[in-house]
């Protein structure tokens, strides 16, 4: 039923966090349902702010189930959690979409456009 890590643990996803919750948080909202192995919210490379999602490791299925159960759903810091067991993530993958794609969408560049599309040019703008 359990997936469990390969440090024998139960990895536990918990979404809705206030963006303000700590890794010390989590834990110590964890706590009370058994031994927290590990309890990090998730931090977005770019700006350094919580994405609004963590992970806690239980140290077995026992203990996880009890805090899927008791904090499903249930208020943490004026947000209604969500809280079940983590997927792994999928195959392949990785990184996320955006970036330069490249390319107009649709139709040519020629005419008389100025390169700004359809509707004439932008007035007060010279062709670069």
């Amino acid at each position: 039923m359990w997936r469990k890590r390969s440090t024998g643990t139960v990895n536990i996803y918990v979404g809705n966090l206030p963006y303000r919750t700590s890794d010390e948080d989590l834990n110590t909202l964890f706590a009370p349902f058994g031994e927290v192995e590990s309890a990090r919210v998730i931090i977005d490379r770019e700006t350094g702010r919580s994405r609004g999602f963590g992970f806690v490791e239980m140290a077995d299925d026992e203990q996880a189930l009890a805090a899927i159960e008791g904090l499903n759903g249930s208020d943490f810091q004026g947000r209604p959690l969500t809280v079940n067991q983590a997927r792994p993530r999928a195959a392949g993958g990785g990184g996320g979409g955006g970036g330069f794609r490249g390319g107009p969408r649709g139709g040519s560049r020629g005419g008389d456009s100025g390169g700004f599309g359809r509707g004439g040019g932008r007035g007060g703008f010279d062709r670069f």
